[in-house]
């Protein structure tokens, strides 16, 4: 008699977004399911505040109770296996140590990206709720994905040139002892658009071409860089690929943007494949 082989179902690759909603779209929420979308992963996602906005500024900003954010969670738990999610905008301490205690629960694979402030300069996070992503969410990630502004308010030190990143980014490992993508975007020098990665205490450099971009066409590339890596990640690719593949989207989206209103233009998914620009290159100690 043949023993019976129990087989696993094969699921649909899914991950959860947990943030803010853009009603301009641009980022948040609808950037990350867009990015999920092209990936091929089904996407769920917990709404942490609910933002009034549009590409040039934020209007209005009303947050969603702790206790709803965890419900929201908890919902698309119950029925998707979902394995790997990105957190974006927290709004307060409270929703942090909620989010924190339902990555602790289930056991989930975490990219956080700690968004602390809009592309049109509002804030996006409470002073508390620094303290608290550094203390709560922070130690529970695979991958934190800070840009320099919220390095420096992560690390409480001012980072004034590209030599000063790559010393960030370490400390930004030793200190909660996860792996990071600190994203330079904002730094407009140099033909390239290095961003600096800390894996497993190595420094790597992953940069692509810098563009010249129609105004606004930026708005949100920090929350697809992050829900890319999820995807990619939820996805079992090696993170090699994932960080490759994620810096691979947002460059063809941010190249193939559109115009969505007069003189306002949004990242888009790419047709075209633009994997050979990227370079994913170890640092050398000098």
């Amino acid at each position: 008699m043949i023993d019976q082989i129990k087989v696993l179902p094969k699921f649909y690759p899914a991950a959860l977004t947990v943030a803010g909603s853009d009603s301009g779209g641009g980022a948040g929420v609808e950037a990350d399911l867009r990015t999920f979308n092209a990936f091929g992963v089904y996407g769920c996602a917990a709404i942490t505040a609910v933002t009034s906005q549009n590409p040039r500024r934020v209007t209005r900003i009303d947050p969603v109770p702790a206790a709803g954010v965890v419900a929201q969670i908890e919902a698309v738990l119950e029925t998707t296996p979902v394995k790997w999610i990105k957190t974006g905008m927290l709004c307060n301490a409270e929703i942090v140590a909620a989010v924190a205690g339902a990555v602790r629960k289930h056991r989930l694979g975490l990219v956080c990206d700690p968004v602390m402030v809009s592309t049109s300069g509002a804030a996006l996070l409470e002073s508390p709720a620094v303290e608290a992503a550094r203390r709560e969410l922070l130690p529970l990630a695979k991958w934190i994905t800070p840009n320099l502004p919220e390095a420096e308010l992560l690390l409480g030190r001012s980072l004034k040139s590209p030599e000063d990143y790559p010393d960030a980014a370490r400390e930004c490992y030793d200190r909660w002892g996860v792996d990071v993508l600190l994203k330079t975007g904002h730094d407009i020098r140099g033909r390239r658009a290095a961003d600096i990665v800390c894996r497993s205490g190595r420094l790597y450099r992953l940069s692509s071409p810098r563009l010249e971009l129609p105004p606004y066409a930026a708005h949100g590339t920090g929350c697809t860089l992050s829900a890319a890596l999820a995807a990619a990640l939820a996805l079992g690719l090696d993170w090699k690929s994932a960080l490759s593949d994620a810096k691979t989207f947002v460059q063809g989206s941010l190249r193939e943007c559109v115009e969505i209103g007069r003189g306002v233009w949004a990242m888009y998914p790419p047709t075209e494949d633009d994997s050979a620009l990227i370079r994913l290159e170890a640092i050398r100690k000098k």
